[in-house]
Formats: structure tokens, C-alpha cells, sequence
């Protein structure tokens, strides 16, 4: 999801029972993401924890301290306080990089590789050719393919 989508988030998109999130993206497109199951009893203990008025359906799910929707920049910092407290350099990682660096594992390290279009889909892009910037090829790999080329000879 993108940092708006994730802020702009609220109950009624949550579909525990399908384990899915609507999404409404730019152009207000339409997508459904599945919902890891890992997710499901973390968002429910959340749930439990808030006020009955803000579970309505249009209420936003993630609130700053203030009890205020997130902004994109308040995620930001969040983000930024994590990688602190992790014991990671906050300037080294952002969450446009962690957005990246999943999907370079969804499409290469996945026991069941994720296909292009598939990956094309969960990022909502427009063009194939956006998401093809995932599909960097291991060196190793390109090791490999020369070996095998020439052994087979």
C-alpha cells in the first residue's frame, strides 16, 4: 500500500471475515489486498483497544496520540522512531525503500515466485514497465546461466 492509502485506511475497508482490504488508490482506483493472517489478530487486539466511536465504518483505523487521523508525515516519523529503536540508521531507510526491497523479494526469494503481473496488481501500477525495475537479476544467477550455457556445450 502507499503511505496516503494506508493513512486514508478506515474500518469498513477491513473485511475480517475475507481477510481482505479494499483500497482505493490514485484515480480512485479499486483493489482488493489480501491480508496476511499474521495481521488479522494484531489489528484486532487493536480494535479492542479503541473507543466504540471510533470503529465506525468511515472512521480512519490508525490515530496518532492525539486521537487525529495519521498524515503521511506522521507515518513518516513513526517509521523513522522505529528504525531508531531497532538500532537501524534512520537515514539510511525509508519507507519508499522498504516498499521496494519487498517487492524485489516477493518476485525473487518467494518460495512460490510472485509473477510480474501479480506484483503489477499489489502495487497498482499503471504499466508493467514500472514494476519490471523489481526484476533486478542476481549476479550469481547470471554466473549460473553463463556456467550452464557453456557446460552444455
Amino acid at each position: 500500500m502507499r503511505r496516503q492509502e494506508l493513512v486514508d485506511l478506515t474500518w469498513q475497508q477491513i473485511d475480517f471475515h475475507h481477510q481482505t482490504i479494499r483500497i482505493f488508490g490514485k484515480g480512485k482506483k479499486e483493489r482488493l489486498l489480501p491480508l496476511h493472517p499474521i495481521v488479522i489478530p494484531l489489528i484486532s487486539k487493536y480494535r479492542d483497544i479503541l473507543n466504540e466511536i471510533e470503529l465506525h465504518g468511515s472512521e480512519p483505523i490508525f490515530l496518532n496520540s492525539r486521537k487525529e487521523k495519521f498524515n503521511p508525515r506522521g507515518l513518516h516519523i513513526l517509521f523513522k522512531r522505529s528504525l531508531k529503536a531497532a538500532g537501524l540508521p534512520p537515514s539510511r531507510f525509508s519507507l519508499h525503500h522498504l516498499s521496494h526491497t519487498i517487492s524485489t523479494l516477493l518476485l525473487q526469494e518467494a518460495k512460490e515466485k510472485v509473477d510480474l503481473r501479480t506484483l503489477q496488481e499489489l502495487l497498482d501500477h499503471e504499466s508493467l514497465a514500472t514494476t519490471s525495475i523489481y526484476t533486478h537479476v542476481d549476479f550469481e544467477i547470471k554466473k549460473k546461466a553463463i556456467y550452464l550455457n557453456c557446460v552444455s556445450k
